[in-house]
C-alpha cells in the first residue's frame, strides 16, 4: 500500500488551498479539516454536478434540505438509539481505542506492542447535545448521523406539495455527525462530513430493479468525474454486513492506497423507515396509489454517498508524479468537470500593457468559466503551481499578443501550446471542454 502517496496529498492540500488541518493555530483538532479557496471550488464543483445528475436533470426527483438538529424520537423510531453502535476495546497497557470489528484482538496492540484488551462494550456513534438552558433528559437532542431520516419524516409533505406518483425521489445534501471511535486516512473517515443522498420511492415489489439501476447509476456518475474506471468496483455486502434497516446493499468502492474502501451504498431500505416512524409518530405517511385504489406504504431504494469521500477520490486518481526535462513535476489530471480553476491567464512579463491586457482576458473568460490571474516569479514556476492546482489549461500573453493579439494556450496534460487569437479564447476552451 502506498501510504506515502497519502502524506503527499495532504501536504499539495496544504500547500495550495485545498485543505487546511482546522484549528491548526491551537494545534488542531483530530480528524476535523477546513476547506481553501480551492478546496470550496472543487468541492462545490461536486455537489453541483451530483445534484444536476440526480435532481435538476430528472423529472421524478425533487429536492430538500432538512434541518440538523431533529425531534430526539426521530432517531427512537429509525434504530440509531438502539442500534447504532460500534464496538469498542482499549488497550490496557497504552489506552489506545480502536473498534474492535477493525483489529485482530489475538494481536498486540499495533502502538505498544502489548496484548492486554479491555473486553468489547458497544459504543453509540451518535453526537448528543442539549436544547435549551437547561441540561435534563427531556432537552436532549443529537447532531443528525443521517440526512436521510428528514426526507422520510417529510415524505408526504413533500409528496403532497411536488404532486410526485411512484416511482420518484427526495434527495438533499448536508452535514452529518458521527463520534466515530477510529478516524483517519485524511479525509475518508471524519466525525463531521457531508452527504449527498437520494431516497427513491417505489412499490415494495419493485426494489430489486430499481437497486440494479441505481448501482449501474451511481458507478457511472464516479467515471463521468474522471475516475479510473479500473479502480471502481461494485461490491455486493454480506449478510453480517447488513444495516438494521436494509434487506441488500452494495458498496461503490475505489482502490485508494491504503486498499478498496466505499465511496457510497446502494440499499433496499423496504419500507422499514417509513413503517416505524409511522408506528412511533401514530401519523400515517402513505401514498395513495390510483391503481389499486388503496393507501400504501412505499418502500425505498437509497443512493447515500460521501462529498468528503468524492473529493478525496477525485485528488488520489488525478495525483501524478512525472520527470520533465530532468525535473519532478507533480501535476493533478483532474477533469475539468471538477477542477477549481478553468483556466490560468498569465502576462510573460509584469510590463508593457502585458498584465493590463491579461486582466482584461481574465475578466472575458470568467464571463463563462472560472479563471485565475498569476503574475508571480517565472512562466515556468507559475505553469507547475497551477499544475499542482489541477488547472486544465493556460494562458499566456506575450510579446507577439500586444503585435497581433493572439496568445498561447497551453495543456496541462499533454504541456503542449497552440497560438489562438484572443478573441477565440473561450470557444477554444468550450471545444476542449466538450470532447
Amino acid at each position: 500500500m502506498d501510504i506515502k502517496k497519502i502524506e503527499k496529498i495532504v501536504s499539495l492540500c496544504k500547500r495550495r488551498g485545498f485543505i487546511f488541518q482546522s484549528s491548526e493555530i491551537y494545534g488542531g483538532l483530530a480528524s476535523t479539516w477546513d476547506y481553501g479557496p480551492l478546496g470550496v471550488e472543487m468541492k462545490r464543483k461536486i455537489k453541483n454536478d451530483w445534484w444536476h445528475n440526480i435532481v435538476t436533470s430528472r423529472d421524478n426527483v425533487v429536492g430538500m434540505d432538512a434541518a440538523i438538529l431533529m425531534h430526539p424520537k426521530t432517531w427512537e423510531a429509525s434504530g440509531h438509539v438502539e442500534n447504532f453502535h460500534d464496538p469498542l476495546v482499549d488497550c490496557k497497557h497504552c489506552k489506545t481505542r480502536y473498534r474492535a470489528d477493525h483489529i485482530d484482538l489475538d494481536k498486540p496492540c499495533e502502538r505498544c506492542g502489548v496484548k492486554d484488551w479491555t473486553e468489547p462494550r458497544q459504543f453509540n456513534l451518535m453526537f448528543k447535545t442539549a436544547i435549551g438552558p437547561v441540561e435534563d433528559s427531556e432537552e436532549i437532542a443529537y447532531l443528525r448521523p443521517e440526512t436521510a431520516q428528514g426526507i422520510f419524516v417529510n415524505f408526504s409533505n413533500v409528496q403532497a406539495t411536488s404532486r410526485q406518483k411512484l416511482p420518484f425521489g427526495i434527495a438533499q445534501i448536508g452535514k452529518a455527525f458521527r463520534n466515530e471511535i477510529t478516524t483517519g486516512n485524511f479525509l475518508f473517515r471524519t466525525r463531521e462530513f457531508e452527504q449527498m443522498e437520494l431516497e427513491f420511492f417505489v412499490y415494495p415489489e419493485e426494489t430489486g430493479k430499481w437497486l440494479e439501476y441505481w448501482c449501474a447509476e451511481r458507478v457511472e456518475w464516479f467515471k463521468q468525474l474522471g475516475i479510473t474506471a479500473g479502480k471502481l468496483r461494485l461490491r455486493p455486502h454480506g449478510a453480517d454486513e447488513l444495516a438494521h434497516y436494509s434487506s441488500a446493499c452494495y458498496d461503490v468502492e475505489y482502490e485508494f492506497p491504503f486498499g478498496w474502501s466505499e465511496l457510497e451504498g446502494i440499499a433496499d431500505r423496504g419500507t422499514f423507515d417509513l413503517d416505524q416512524h409511522n408506528k412511533t409518530s401514530g401519523k400515517k405517511q402513505t401514498y395513495f396509489d390510483p391503481v389499486s385504489n388503496r393507501h400504501i406504504v412505499p418502500a425505498v431504494v437509497e443512493a447515500s454517498a460521501g462529498v468528503d469521500r468524492a473529493f478525496l477520490t477525485c485528488l488520489v486518481d488525478a495525483y501524478n508524479e512525472e520527470e520533465v526535462r530532468g525535473e519532478k513535476r507533480v501535476v493533478l489530471k483532474l477533469s475539468p468537470k471538477v477542477a477549481p480553476i478553468t483556466c490560468a491567464v498569465f502576462p510573460l512579463v509584469n510590463k508593457a500593457g502585458q498584465p493590463e491586457k491579461a486582466l482584461k482576458i481574465v475578466k472575458d473568460i470568467r464571463q463563462e468559466f472560472s479563471a485565475f490571474y498569476d503574475a508571480g516569479g517565472s512562466i515556468g514556476r507559475r505553469y507547475r503551481r497551477q499544475d499542482e492546482a489541477g488547472t486544465p489549461f493556460g494562458v499566456t500573453v506575450d510579446h507577439q499578443t500586444m503585435e497581433d493579439d493572439t496568445v498561447t494556450l497551453r495543456d496541462r496534460d499533454t504541456m503542449e501550446q497552440v497560438r489562438i487569437p484572443a478573441d477565440q479564447i473561450r470557444r477554444a476552451l468550450r471545444e476542449r471542454l466538450s470532447k
